[in-house]
């Protein structure tokens, strides 16, 4: 039902804003064994990938686990574990899901329904996302050992984009292993958990029993094959480290570097290659809406009035090749393209801000502002934040923390008014940022949230959900839950011997080799 609309807005939104994921050639002349050390920018605060919604967290977990649905080159939906695409009724609320025969779990028994039911069952319990999509779910059963039916109250586009991402992932795990807490990591992925040492290194090592599928590999989609023997994710909090770490041969991989350092990752040619993901995501600022000085939503309005997110983006990226300062959500060309609300975008007017939070009650409580120097484009974007509210008459009082500890006291309202985050850019407007789904982190719960995301949600007609989406995005901007600050392309670097690579939001290592 979905599959030809997504088909042509992923060609759409693919061509419009080139999203960096690549489609892999035959590999069979790829060099394989070795062990591969990829320098991450922190310390995942935990390994269970439907909990986190960390970037960190899925990008290493989707080695272990896999979801039923994917996305392709083309962001267009593609089967994973599932072994097609689900028949869907008439009416468009029954899906039946075949899996696919003969996957392997790392406990070396075959993946059935059971698995399949029972995990997504948990997804819907502790993941934001899943909760929301649990929310639309009447019933969901196995039917025979190899077969899944998902009933849903109503019409719900977004439902197999939501199985797709890997952040707070749909991760389908050996029933048995399941806990509220996860103590075994039983997927079915092409690398098998092999141990953690808390800030040293999460180890993952070669799935020999991996069920392959047989389709060219495309994005996320089609055929994996680990090449390496093992795949090593080393938290390195310090940019500059990651830099000098590949500069040195160190890390085969360094993620998410400062953008200022292409001129000298560029002078370690031939040995060292950057990699640029274009239209890799967007900052946004998150605010409290449950607790502390900025529940007030006319006094968010008043924050919203004093910041300029033309100097933030400015102060995160500096060189132009890496940012654009844009208002709407989804860049022209792309479906989701919408000028709604953008009127208060980049405002940066201290004086209008200042009487609009006196007139709002504002009495100079601080506003606390957390940030995260692991990404050192949140860090700079806050300093200025915090000196554009100072301009307009707030008091701020600027938290600079370890990304894991930010993770953890976001979900204490008590703790914070405002975090800095990114998200990456995709094409389906509810995979992100988490804050459209329900219980994430600023508690964000409105009548206009509820009626607007309801309505765009059950439209399944690509076509007429883009006028929809025009509604959301004027409730965002009207009641201030978080601030879109702009658009970025991400900067990486790998080494020449790490052959094979695709650049993608969520870094895989699959079909990827090591030159002797």
């Amino acid at each position: 039902m979905h599959a030809s609309a997504w088909r042509s807005f992923g060609g759409a939104l693919a061509t419009a804003i080139v999203l960096g994921l690549g489609a892999v050639g035959a590999h069979a002349e790829l060099p394989r064994g070795g062990a591969a050390n990829l320098a991450m920018v922190g310390e995942p605060q935990g390994l269970d990938p439907m909990v986190s919604t960390a970037d960190l967290v899925g990008t290493i977990m989707q080695h272990v686990y896999e979801p039923l649905y994917t996305f392709d080159a083309n962001w267009s939906v593609a089967p994973m574990l599932a072994e097609g695409m689900p028949v869907v009724s008439k009416d468009g609320l029954t899906y039946s899901i075949a899996i696919r025969k003969g996957v392997k779990l790392h406990s070396g028994r075959d993946l059935n329904a059971d698995d399949v039911v029972a995990s997504l069952q948990r997804w819907m319990e502790l993941s934001p996302r899943g909760k929301s999509v649990g929310k639309e779910v009447a019933s969901l059963t196995a039917k025979g050992p190899l077969g899944v039916e998902l009933k849903l109250r109503n019409p719900y586009a977004p439902l197999l984009a939501q199985l797709a991402l890997p952040s707070g992932m749909a991760a389908i795990m050996a029933k048995e292993s399941i806990a509220p807490q996860l103590k075994e990591f039983v997927g079915t992925g092409p690398y098998k958990f092999k141990e953690r040492r808390p800030d040293q290194f999460t180890v993952l090592t070669r799935f020999e029993g991996y069920s392959a599928r047989k389709e060219a590999p495309s994005g996320y989609a089609g055929r994996r094959e680990a090449l390496l023997d093992e795949l090593r994710f080393v938290p390195v909090p310090n940019a500059n480290t990651r830099v000098e770490g590949s500069l040195s041969g160190q890390f085969q991989y360094a993620d998410l570097l400062p953008v200022e350092a292409i001129g000298r990752i560029e002078k370690g040619a031939p040995a060292v290659v950057p990699i640029v993901t274009k239209n890799f995501g967007f900052p946004y600022i998150v605010f409290n809406t449950k607790e502390g000085v900025l529940t007030s939503q006319p006094l968010r309005r008043a924050v919203q009035t004093a910041v300029g997110q033309g100097e933030l983006m400015a102060a995160g990226f500096g060189d132009n090749r890496f940012f654009v300062v844009e208002p709407n959500f989804f860049p022209k060309g792309t479906p989701y393209y919408a000028a709604a609300g953008t009127n208060v975008y980049n405002t940066r007017n201290p004086q209008a801000a200042r009487e609009a939070a006196a007139k709002a009650g504002y009495n100079g409580q601080p506003i606390r502002i957390m940030a995260s120097r692991q990404y050192e484009f949140h860090y700079n974007m806050a300093l200025v934040m915090s000196e554009q509210l100072k301009k307009a008459g707030f008091k701020t009082d600027l938290q600079v923390v370890d990304w894991a500890t930010l993770v953890q006291r976001r979900n204490d309202p008590k703790l914070w008014d405002v975090y800095f985050t990114h998200s990456g850019l995709f094409p389906e407007p509810m995979l992100s940022p988490p804050q459209l789904g329900d219980d994430a982190p600023g508690w964000w719960d409105s009548a206009a949230k509820k009626s607007t995301l309801q309505a765009f949600n059950q439209q399944t007609d690509a076509a007429k959900r883009g006028a929809l989406w025009g509604a959301v995005q004027q409730t965002v901007y009207d009641e201030v839950p978080f601030i879109e600050v702009g658009k970025f392309n991400g900067l990486s670097a790998r080494s020449a011997r790490l052959e094979g690579y695709t650049p993608a939001i969520w870094p895989f290592f699959w079909n990827t080799g090591l030159a002797k």
